[in-house]
């Protein structure tokens, strides 16, 4: 098949890029339905040009507002705002009941002048070419700011993945791998897990790529312990989460995690395990919710018994908890008195509207975007510090870059060697911002963004791309 261009600054224009992909062998086909139809399609491939969606984007608002405060050509800054290349495939699977579904898949390329993209892969059914951007580019700006050798990506696919059986779900993640095979690897773009999917997606996602390509247990972050994974890497997220917050308190609050008050908004991965740590530091968890039901105890959750709780059956909901009192879980729900709101749930939640009502003393913006520029503004005006998701969420991709170098090196790491490298990398992130924001004067968001806008454009510009 025709082989794509996977550098910086690669320009092929706006058009269908047919690739031919390897016929399925019998075994294949068998298990996981013929390839034909994705064997045929013509592959919607975009390259960086002015006017790409990605430059409209709150990340590139953030950028440019960086851009006002050192030296950096409109050359250089128009390369690092576009998204270098995006790709939609659509997948064509059949079903148990013998059925046959169709589900539009992405992958959006932001930059690599640092290193290969990374980025997470999600299944749900609001999976956009929109929201892939806006997220393929806030991780360049997040490995920049971490000091992690990678560039930004994300990938996705509309689908809800609980109306799948598991059988249907590998079968969809073989062949998304068999469509983006051309454009991801272990040194092209690295995959992650992210909402709607998990380790064992991860592992099949592994597998399809060394069937195809072969054996390449670096290909995809996330994998199981016992299939080339990281210890530590499932939560690395919710510990970066709370080391950071650990930080922010003593430098920025002048207090600390122990005996102070946190609420913690969304209870998925990330949120449970940042509840987990603020807990085990001797924080005072009295509220969390889930998009499904809030539950609060003023003295503090048993957050460890909450955790066994919710994760033991899907059925088992938040407000069941018998060691807390079960609360809406609407807005109200952020407007509860407390030390520290950690927003771990999903974008653009803490809005104007909601800003102007939280009662907190800070804002951890643990969830990727969780803040909207707008409601930023207003949690400014109102005096309230942010922890920007740049840092507050940067133990995701420094656990990554673990698993990464592990797989690479053919090596293990320990627990608590893991552990220690992530408060190291954490911290020294935290320092070179709250250094920046201090001698010059600007918040923690801005300070990040400069710092990590400086990274790329000193890469961009000393590897020649302008």
């Amino acid at each position: 098949g025709e082989q794509l261009g996977i550098g910086h600054g690669f320009q092929a224009g706006i058009g269908d890029v047919a690739i031919i992909l390897p016929a399925a062998s019998p075994a294949v086909a068998a298990e996981y339905g013929s390839l034909s139809r994705l064997e045929t399609r013509n592959y919607q491939f975009a390259a960086s040009e002015d006017g790409n969606p990605c430059g409209d984007l709150p990340t590139s608002v953030y950028a440019k507002e960086a851009s006002e405060h050192i030296k950096v050509s409109p050359q250089i800054l128009r390369s690092i705002l576009n998204c270098d290349k995006e790709m939609k495939v659509e997948l064509v699977v059949s079903l148990d009941n013998g059925e046959v579904a169709q589900f539009s898949a992405y992958r959006v390329q932001h930059n690599n002048s640092r290193g290969p993209y990374k980025g997470g892969i999600v299944y749900h059914p609001d999976v956009t070419i929109d929201s892939m951007r806006s997220l393929a580019s806030l991780n360049t700006w997040k490995a920049a700011v971490m000091g992690v050798p990678f560039g930004g990506a994300k990938g996705g696919i509309s689908v809800d993945p609980k109306t799948l059986s598991e059988r249907e779900l590998q079968k969809l993640t073989r062949k998304y791998v068999t469509g983006l095979q051309e454009i991801i690897g272990p040194n092209l773009d690295i995959p992650a897990p992210d909402i709607g999917t998990n380790d064992q997606t991860m592992a099949w996602f592994f597998d399809q790529y060394s069937k195809l390509k072969g054996y390449s247990p670096a290909v995809v972050t996330g994998k199981p312990v016992w299939l080339h994974g990281s210890y530590g890497r499932d939560s690395a997220a919710g510990r970066g989460v709370s080391i950071a917050t650990r930080e922010f308190m003593r430098k920025v609050m002048s207090s600390r995690v122990q005996g102070s008050t946190f609420i913690i908004q969304g209870f998925g991965k990330l949120g449970s395990w940042a509840a987990q740590y603020l807990h085990d530091a001797g924080g005072k968890v009295i509220g969390v919710c889930s998009s499904e039901t809030a539950i609060f105890n003023e003295k503090g959750l048993d957050i460890t018994a909450l955790r066994s709780h919710v994760f033991a059956n899907e059925s088992n909901l938040l407000a069941s908890f018998p060691g807390g009192t079960a609360i809406p879980n609407d807005t109200s729900f952020l407007e509860i008195p407390c030390d520290v709101l950690v927003a771990a749930a999903v974008a653009n939640t803490i809005t104007p509207a909601t800003a102007a009502r939280v009662n907190c003393k800070a804002v951890v913006e643990a969830g990727n975007g969780a803040i909207a520029p707008s409601g930023d503004a207003v949690l400014q005006q109102r005096g309230i510090p942010v922890l920007p998701d740049l840092l507050a969420n940067g133990g995701g991709v420094v656990g990554s870059f673990f698993e990464w170098t592990q797989n690479i090196s053919n090596l293990q790491w320990d627990e608590e060697d893991i552990a220690q490298k992530l408060d190291r990398y954490m911290v020294d992130a935290f320092r070179n911002v709250t250094k920046l924001s201090t001698d010059t004067n600007v918040n923690m968001r801005l300070a990040a963004y400069i710092i990590a806008l400086q990274r790329i454009a000193t890469s961009e510009l000393q590897r020649g791309h302008a």
